[in-house]
């Protein structure tokens, strides 16, 4: 199954927390896909990090890194399956 609209949007959509991957919905995708959400994600959380953040604004802060948190746990849970299945990424 191909990824439905734009694989960039769905990594924003994991990053504000709309949206989570499981490895059960990881069975439906090709393992290209899997490298195209892996490299999308990897884009989305460059952005992410470019973003400055003033260290007095402590809610500005922990929305990063809970934001950051979720795009690495999905590029875990990602990985952790391709592992798991034996498919390279």
């Amino acid at each position: 199954m191909a990824i439905s609209g734009n694989p960039k949007k769905t990594a924003q959509d994991v990053r504000d927390g709309f949206m989570t991957i499981s490895p059960p919905q990881l069975r439906n995708y090709s393992p290209q896909d899997m490298k195209i959400m892996l490299a999308n994600l990897a884009m989305v959380t460059r952005e992410l990090r470019m973003v400055a953040v003033p260290l007095d604004d402590i809610m500005a802060l922990k929305k990063k890194n809970m934001q950051l948190g979720r795009l690495r746990q999905t590029e875990t849970v990602i990985r952790s399956f391709c592992k798991k299945k034996r498919i390279p990424v």
